[in-house]
């Protein structure tokens, strides 16, 4: 198990005295890994530093929105000169404008969107807003699927195809989950059988087009074609969660991939650039149903903060530089198959997948399709191999089953000084 430092020993120690666990995120507590977590003081590049000034190379982008590296510095100065005009007014300003023509520019099934701080809030909201719009209550999500912490959406599968949800987190009432179903991701037939059986009652279907919370796992182009035709055929609104993987492995998210178009998309991590920023958008006729011009109602004081928005606004300008996606898979690419090979030499099963800038790490003989295939993956190898790369000053997410991220600023060089750490990690596995 890996030692740890005084310094950040002595902050958890001290974190947990007026924090739960001591940390505002589960999954920074590493209770996944074990050992104690990193606290972070400062950031640059593909960098972090934490309290000891131990230096990382830094695998998870603070979940993602650090797509140009950390503290870039036309951010940085994006930030500085929207703070020097005020923090926050709670009144339109022209940078939520600017932002909202941006995502509708890059992202063509938003005709129009709302701001918001959270991808809870926006999924949350997406969600009210389908049911609005159809009148309906059912709602269908898959296994392995996070789409936040609203009460509605922390469900695990019933007993059967047609059992509906049960609640995965105490606190959360049987009642706010009864209409939630949750199928198999990537599974067509249960799909299909779900709507034959109750498919007027269907309000809306969402999904992560490229999951990132069961580690990374891709849908399948016949399951979310299946997903496109059924919602289209009962009238059932279809929501793309893309909060993590919106600009995140495509310019126009995994919908450009896929070439599929969801009615309603929810956005964050980039969109924010660092700061809390998220956002629900889609078709002007569903859209017409938010208050103040319908009857679904939704606000936030923060929603659009000129701060964040100007974060969010100048990462969005960055990601659309000539080249700029393909030399994000490529670095994230050579990642992969790095670690790949240097586990292959090793002799430990293990495989790796890549989609723009995530990518997932396995311990398994082959990529999981599934949440029931990721569960069968060698948590425990995992668990000593994050240890591993920890020592060698690489920090990977604290969880075997989240995905990684990939900056612009992760060049050859801090690749090459990834696999070589990697190769000693994987030698400690045998």
């Amino acid at each position: 198990m890996t030692s740890t430092t005084s310094n950040n020993d002595t902050l958890f120690a001290r974190a947990q005295l007026t924090t739960p666990g001591g940390v505002n995120s589960p999954v920074r507590a590493f209770r996944s890994v074990g050992g104690t977590p990193r606290f972070i003081t400062r950031a640059e590049g593909p960098y972090f530093w934490d309290a000891d000034d131990q230096r990382y190379i830094d695998y998870i982008g603070s979940w993602g929105p650090a797509i140009v590296g950390h503290a870039h510095p036309t951010v940085i100065k994006a930030v500085q000169d929207a703070a020097a005009r005020g923090l926050s007014f709670g009144a339109p300003t022209e940078g939520e404008i600017l932002i909202a023509e941006e995502i509708c520019k890059l992202v063509p099934s938003i005709e129009q969107v709302r701001l918001v701080s959270s991808g809870t809030e926006a999924t949350m909201s997406a969600l009210r807003l389908a049911r609005g719009a159809t009148g309906r209550d059912k709602i269908v999500k898959f296994e392995g699927c996070y789409h936040g912490h609203a009460d509605s959406l922390l469900v695990k599968a019933g007993s059967g195809l047609l059992t509906f949800g049960n609640p995965t987190s105490s606190g959360v009432p049987e009642d706010f989950v009864k209409h939630t179903l949750v199928l198999d991701y990537n599974n067509v037939e249960q799909l299909e059988e779900a709507f034959k059986n109750i498919g007027d009652q269907i309000a809306c279907v969402i999904v992560e087009p490229v999951a990132g919370n069961m580690n990374l796992i891709r849908a399948t182009p016949e399951f979310l074609q299946a997903m496109r035709s059924l919602c289209t055929k009962y009238g059932a609104v279809l929501i793309f969660d893309e909060v993590m993987c919106g600009f995140r492995v495509a310019l126009g998210g995994a919908q450009a991939l896929y070439n599929i178009q969801p009615d309603i998309t929810a956005l964050g991590k980039v969109i924010g650039g660092g700061l809390p920023v998220a956002a629900f958008g889609g078709r002007a006729d569903l859209m017409k149903h938010m208050a103040p011009l319908g009857g679904v109602y939704q606000a936030g004081t923060l929603s659009g903060n000129p701060v964040a928005v100007a974060a969010g606004m100048t990462t969005l300008k960055l990601i659309q530089a000539p080249g700029f996606y393909d030399a994000l898979s490529t670095q994230t690419l050579k990642l992969t198959q790095g670690l790949t090979a240097a586990a292959k030499d090793a002799g430990i099963e293990f495989c790796a997948d890549a989609v723009g800038g995530m990518f997932g790490l396995y311990f398994a003989k082959q990529v999981p399709g599934t949440y029931a295939e990721m569960m069968t993956t060698n948590k425990d190898r995992f668990n000593k191999f994050f240890h591993a790369m920890l020592d060698a000053g690489v920090y990977l997410a604290p969880s075997a089953f989240e995905a990684g991220f990939v900056s612009a600023q992760h060049d050859d060089a801090v690749i090459a000084a990834t696999v070589e750490a990697a190769r000693g990690a994987f030698a400690q596995l045998k």
